[in-house]
């Protein structure tokens, strides 16, 4: 057996950062990707690109060093390659394109600001085809703090996707227009009118922590109900007590009822009974 191949990630999303590191293993069959570490900054972007278009001072100083500190842990690290991806909040913000080149200056980390496009094509290829069955129609919803992308798949192939700005906090900052639901709607459902029966997957912190809260593992399915109860139990918690007696984190607890939202309406509009939730992220 080899020692593995080492690689590692950054995603730059619009609620939080995550660096990630990551060995792959190959003895002869397939590879196997073994998580080393994963390190999550809950440095919410979204909040100024999306309300003021920009990212104020004090949050690009603490996005700057944050930069800073992945770059000494990958030079750690030692990856064979690595790769920096920003979102939504980065997409937004007027000054989004002149952080990434001063983080260029001070690091030499390159960060590619990705379209939505680009950003589904990226989440589609984690290896999501080990939950895909043949012959079977799959509406993918993965939602951030910034856009939703929908991926409608059959027979393991793609036929068609779409980023929308309809995310969490853009919800929670109030940011998100009817016409943007509109879209979303008759979107899913012109592509899935003819897909029934059709299962989602749903991907996401916050549709993995309503999967957690109801008891689920890795790949459980869930249904409208369930995540309904859910949603309405969390309901009577303040912030304060989503975090204490909940045991979210900080920015997740005033953001789950909107995400929750978003993967409900997919899964009306589309008429998928059930969701199954592989947590890859």
């Amino acid at each position: 057996m080899e020692e593995g191949l080492r690689f590692s990630a950054i995603d730059i999303g619009s609620n939080a950062m995550r660096l990630l590191f990551t060995r792959v293993i190959i003895n002869g069959g397939d590879p196997s990707f073994i998580k080393e570490s994963l390190i999550r900054m809950p440095l919410r972007l979204g909040h100024d690109a999306f309300v003021n278009r920009s990212i104020s001072s004090d949050v690009a100083e603490k996005f700057i060093q944050t930069m800073h500190g992945f770059m000494h842990m990958i030079n750690a690290y030692e990856p064979l390659r690595f790769r920096a991806c920003a979102t939504s909040a980065m997409r937004t913000a007027n000054n989004g394109l002149e952080l990434v080149q001063r983080v260029k200056q001070e690091t030499g980390l390159e960060i590619e600001i990705i379209n939505g496009k680009d950003e589904a094509a990226l989440i589609l290829a984690n290896h999501i085809e080990r939950t895909l069955k043949p012959k079977r129609h799959y509406i993918y919803i993965d939602v951030g703090g910034g856009s939703t992308e929908l991926t409608l798949i059959y027979d393991k192939q793609v036929l068609a996707s779409r980023s929308f700005s309809i995310g969490s906090v853009r919800l929670l900052e109030g940011k998100v227009t009817e016409k943007n639901w509109q879209d979303m709607e008759a979107w899913v459902k012109e592509n899935t009118a003819e897909c029934l029966p059709i299962k989602a997957i749903g991907s996401g912190g916050n549709i993995n922590k309503i999967a957690a809260l109801l008891g689920k593992k890795k790949g459980d399915s869930l249904n409208q109900k369930e995540i309904k109860d859910t949603l309405a139990e969390i309901k009577p918690f303040d912030y304060h007590d989503r975090i204490v007696k909940l045991g979210m984190r900080p920015d997740r607890a005033d953001v789950i009822s909107h995400a929750g939202s978003i993967y409900l309406n997919c899964l009306k509009w589309s008429g998928a009974k059930k969701m199954v939730v592989p947590q890859v992220g």
